[in-house]
């Protein structure tokens, strides 16, 4: 008999599965269907009997073929009936779910992330496999995926926080990524998806203040106290409850002890006043939940995240843990693997483990964050791909690769940190200027080289905010400093040193602080503008959808910084105005900084187009709507002051002909300008002064 040499798919291509099949089969089953009737829309020229199945054998233990845990083979026949037949073998679900999708993005042309980067697959009337076994390899991490955290943007984006099919995307890539596990949302959101993500054949693991992925305390038991010495009952009924939940599906159990929110325990409760006391409750309590675990689930993997206050405490030798339990070491939140800086306290603990640390151990790594300071929300992560290399590499070399979960945000921002991570969780290593060309050839082919350096170009132009290299601005720092600067000056507290910005100031009065806050914005303000330029020029090699996909993603945030940064420096002018009394320049300075942040507010709408309408409006973290409202509510306030109680001195001052400024038959002849027509009418000559 002939033996063919390539497998034809194409859209008449059988699909017959062996065995027992899962949710997670069918599901995968049914996105590898959609993928062939996306691209095998063309007819097929091809002559004689091409008939191709592809067989799926689910019932295999694995043994056979000696495959490991998620691994696949693809081997090739020809039967006796003239047919090519592609046998996928897996010894798990996962390892069925990976071989559909390796087929799908080798030979279908889709790409991970070809829902978030609008990259649909070319139309094709089939496409040849070489009829070669192909055998997958293990993966760097065990366990690996994101934590979709301050997913505000994606539970605002349709009418339900979790509607279905936004999710299923979601889980889809993790999937297409090569990860095998998730966080499926913050708080209520992750116990309605989690069935979702689990259904489609994630782990299921738990956010570090939602231990077991227990309900929070306040919420169950509202007119009770959070303390675990009054209401430990309280608190075990909770997680077993959890457990019960859960049992039956596939769980990294978060095993952990923190107060009620994102903060430590003792923010509720105050008997527990030394470093030695507090570890040991976390301790008692942490082997208590892992023994409830015991009691239903056979063989558990439990972890543990060393965050904020537990890394202290544990580096300080005051928590212990049960054997086996996977320890989570967290970066800054900016990429650095040292502990986070919370509010004003910073004291950058190295975050990798010690020889004399037992593993296992994995690692909690952001490419976005929050921290109501200078993180990067809507933008990218402000730190270099080299660097994110260096962090994580660093982090293996130490056995930090049993699990990596990755803050993954609302994703559509962050597709190229996330894209760049993904190597490293399945490699262990990345070559990023590889990567960076690969990335950009994939959704940019017509102007590959000119997006590689608009994008390096980036990441290497954010304020750099504090004296590590790390410590560079997001997004977030051309807002919540300015809406804490405006708030201190309507309350006239200038000579008191605002608290809540000593994390970048240090303690100095608060003009010093605007005047800290003006020069590291200034200092950048030049850089933005020429990556602004750069993009500008860019934008017109593009063709087609690359086109919109760059003004949507890098373009924008591009934006997003440069009109923050003017902003910010703009705002900062307008206090230095104020401060010499002279109010109308601080009012057009002011409203100069509105129109920076309207712009940005403008550009983001304008990428909410086809698919994407409504993306940015649930934006209630960096909160542009917000510190647009803020300067508002600063400029009527100058106004006041410097205006007169008529609202007319101005106009009469700087709009009137000069021989009516005197003429006081009528107080006024029009209604008073709004302050928008003001600033347009007076802005020039009050500059000039």
């Amino acid at each position: 008999m002939k033996q063919n040499k390539f497998f034809i798919l194409n859209k008449n291509t059988t699909i017959k599965v062996i065995g027992k099949s899962s949710k997670g089969i069918k599901n995968i089953i049914n996105i590898f269907l959609r993928d062939i009737n996306k691209v095998f829309k063309v007819e097929s020229n091809l002559k004689g009997d091409e008939r191709t199945e592809i067989i799926i054998r689910c019932s295999l233990d694995g043994t056979e073929l000696l495959l490991k845990s998620e691994e696949f083979t693809v081997k090739f026949q020809n039967d006796d009936n003239k047919k090519s037949v592609m046998n996928i073998y897996a010894k798990d679900e996962l390892g069925i779910i990976y071989a559909l999708l390796y087929i799908s993005k080798t030979y279908l042309g889709v790409d991970p992330f070809w829902f978030w980067n609008d990259k649909e697959p070319k139309c094709l009337p089939y496409v040849r496999i070489p009829m070669s076994d192909y055998k997958s390899f293990t993966k760097k991490v065990k366990y690996r995926g994101w934590f979709v955290n301050d997913e505000v943007l994606l539970s605002g984006w349709k009418d339900s926080p979790t509607d279905e099919e936004v999710w299923k995307l979601v889980f889809e890539t993790i999937l297409r990524c090569g990860g095998n596990m998730v966080i499926p949302g913050t708080d209520k959101t992750s116990k309605i998806n989690k069935k979702l993500a689990s259904d489609m054949g994630l782990w299921i693991t738990h956010h570090h203040a939602e231990p077991l992925g227990a309900e929070m305390f306040l919420r169950a038991y509202p007119g009770e106290e959070p303390i675990y010495d009054k209401n430990s009952k309280l608190f075990e009924e909770l997680w077993r409850s959890a457990v019960l939940d859960q049992k039956d599906t596939k769980v990294i159990w978060n095993i952990g002890f923190r107060g009620q929110g994102d903060q430590a325990f003792w923010e509720y409760d105050a008997t527990y006043k030394t470093p030695e006391a507090r570890g040991k409750l976390i301790s008692r309590v942490i082997q208590k939940q892992y023994e409830i675990v015991k009691e239903y689930v056979d063989r558990p993997v439990f972890c543990t995240n060393l965050y904020g206050e537990i890394m202290e405490l544990y580096k300080a030798g005051y928590i212990n843990f049960p054997e086996g339990v996977i320890k989570i070491w967290a970066d800054s939140g900016y990429g650095k693997m040292v502990s986070r800086r919370q509010e004003n306290h910073n004291p950058r603990i190295y975050s990798l483990p010690s020889e004399k640390d037992l593993g296992p151990h994995g690692v909690y790594y952001h490419v976005t964050f929050y921290d109501l300071q200078s993180s990067n929300h809507l933008t990218m992560l402000p730190n270099t791909p080299e660097f994110v290399k260096s962090e994580l590499e660093a982090a293996f070399r130490v056995e930090c690769n049993e699990y990596l979960i990755v803050n993954s945000g609302n994703v559509r921002p962050h597709t190229y940190m996330l894209d760049l991570v993904s190597e490293l969780w399945k490699y262990g290593y990345v070559d990023t200027n590889k990567h960076m060309k690969n990335y950009m050839k994939c959704y940019f082919p017509s102007g590959s080289e000119i997006m590689e350096e608009c994008f390096n170009k980036y990441f290497n132009t954010p304020v750099q905010y504090g004296q590590h290299e790390d410590e560079r601005a997001g997004e977030q720092f051309y807002h919540y400093p300015a809406r804490e600067i405006i708030s201190q000056w309507i309350k006239n507290k200038n000579n008191d040193t605002v608290e809540s910005l000593k994390w970048a100031t240090g303690h100095i009065c608060f003009e010093k602080q605007v005047k800290w806050y003006k020069e590291k914005c200034e200092a950048n303000l030049n850089k933005w503008e020429v990556l602004k330029n750069q993009c500008d020029n860019a934008l017109i090699s593009l063709l087609g959808k690359e086109k919109s996909l760059f003004s949507d993603s890098l373009l924008l945030q591009v934006i997003i910084h440069l009109t923050g940064c003017k902003g910010a420096v703009e705002l900062c002018r307008g206090y230095d105005a104020f401060r010499e009394k002279n109010y109308s320049l601080s009012f057009v300075h002011v409203c100069t900084a509105m129109k920076e942040y309207e712009e940005a507010l403008s550009k983001m709408k304008e990428s909410e187009h086809d698919k994407w309408i409504n993306f940015y409006r649930n934006d209630c973290l960096t909160n542009v709507k917000l510190t647009i409202y803020c300067l508002d509510t600063l400029r009527r306030y100058i106004r006041v002051l410097g205006d007169g109680s008529n609202f007319y001195n101005w106009e009469k001052q700087y709009v009137l002909p000069s021989g009516d400024k005197n003429i006081m038959l009528l107080a006024t002849t029009t209604n008073q300008l709004t302050d928008d027509e003001l600033y347009v009418k007076i802005k020039e000559k009050v500059m000039m002064i």
